[in-house]
């Protein structure tokens, strides 16, 4: 049997951490439910950690994925071992760093004390709990498989997780490659190119156009810099405000599906995340229209959403997902379509649809890994060709110099 490294909670708050011998979770929990401890938290030893990434964006502005993926997990453990909901709650919100995510499961736990579900609870706090979650979750309640709901909810982040991981990943080295490339330039143009110029124009040199706009650049962020940078905030920020706006979105959505490097990886992503959700939310008992409706909600792309949304009418009309899905084979591939339609004379969608985006995550963790490949030596060429410019426009007035004094 496995060993787990375990942490615990008594109904007191005394809190512990060990290692327990145990068939699985559920056992262990068992085990610990007789010493008087309902079990938090729970790794098997030798068993590879799921790994975690730092989700910035989501740090500063809501909850972080990994704090709802390991609420799921923990409240599935609680659940299983016997704990009222509402003690569970109770507990859970002491685990969560998230001040936003504490309050909303504090409340949560004052409405199901009240008397109310636990989706319902969760319907008033939608920026925390998404239409998967409240679903996913009412479902379980309607059909008495919370538990199994909710692992498979929590399989659900993780793959999610794993995804956004991967192309963070991919992105985070080019990143921080031009950004220590803009931060060397700024430098070079504030601190050398100033000195140049001054020399420059002591000799009375004749300056090429090149040169004559990296001077003024220079000049620009030497002098002006206090304009320079709010300037560029702005602009930065009309760029992201312009982004949220349906118009924006709809011109960017275009942009990154005919991006020669990007295309695929946004082709293949939204795919594994369409069939991915899809998989969850019918495995978990979610009505194929609705599911199709939420699923539409959770890809990135706009043309993604609405070809689901299409999808989505023609099935309440009647129709197959695969036939309505063949009207988008330029989003989807062709296997995604034959396959749906072999899930559905089967009558096994959710298994077919979860096989298959195992598949497509897989062509996520390539296509990511070819990315980075090739962005490599594309930003190579980039840094050569900046300082190239640089250097011709600073050292060619000093030849046309040496040319006069010949």
């Amino acid at each position: 049997m496995p060993k787990y490294f375990y942490k615990a909670a008594s109904f007191q708050g005394e809190h512990i951490t060990g290692e327990e011998t145990a068939e699985d979770e559920k056992g262990l929990a068992k085990v610990l439910r007789e010493r008087g401890f309902v079990l938090t938290e729970a790794k098997e030893r030798g068993k590879k950690r799921f790994s975690f990434s730092i989700d910035f964006s989501a740090n500063l502005f809501g909850v972080t994925l990994v704090e709802k993926l390991m609420f799921v997990r923990n409240l599935k453990v609680m659940i299983g071992a016997g704990v009222s909901l509402p003690k569970a709650l109770e507990i859970l919100s002491e685990q969560v760093k998230s001040k936003k995510f504490k309050t909303a499961v504090l409340n949560m736990r004052e409405q199901v004390f009240q008397g109310k579900l636990l989706s319902q609870a969760m319907e008033g706090h939608g920026e925390v709990f998404s239409e998967l979650f409240q679903n996913m979750v009412k479902v379980g309640e309607e059909s008495g498989t919370l538990e199994e709901v909710l692992s498979q909810l929590a399989l659900q982040l993780e793959k999610e997780h794993e995804l956004r991981s991967q192309i963070t990943g991919a992105l985070l080295y080019p990143a921080v490659v031009v950004s220590a490339m803009l931060l060397i330039g700024i430098l070079m143009l504030v601190m050398v190119v100033p000195k140049l110029a001054a020399t420059f124009k002591d000799l009375g040199v004749s300056l090429p156009v090149t040169t004559r706009f990296v001077i003024a650049f220079g000049k620009l962020l030497s002098e002006k810099w206090y304009l320079v940078f709010p300037v560029f905030a702005v602009l930065f920020g009309v760029a992201l405000r312009a982004l949220r706006t349906s118009a924006g979105k709809r011109l960017w959505d275009t942009i990154s599906l005919k991006l020669p490097l990007f295309s695929a990886m946004i082709q293949k992503t939204n795919s594994a995340v369409t069939l991915r959700t899809l998989s969850s939310l019918i495995a978990s008992g979610v009505p194929i229209v609705r599911a199709l409706e939420i699923t539409s909600h959770v890809v990135g792309n706009s043309f993604y959403q609405e070809a689901l949304q299409e999808v989505a009418k023609d099935v309440a009309k009647g129709a197959k997902i695969s036939d309505s899905l063949a009207r988008a084979k330029h989003l989807y591939p062709t296997l995604i379509i034959q396959m749906v339609q072999v899930g559905e004379e089967t009558g096994e969608s959710a298994q077919v649809l979860s096989k298959l985006a195992e598949f497509f995550e897989e062509e996520v963790t390539q296509v990511t890994k070819n990315l980075a490949s090739v962005i490599e030596p594309l930003l190579m060429l980039l840094i050569g060709a900046v300082v190239g410019f640089f250097a011709v426009s600073m050292i060619q007035p000093m030849y046309s110099l040496l040319n006069s004094v010949k």
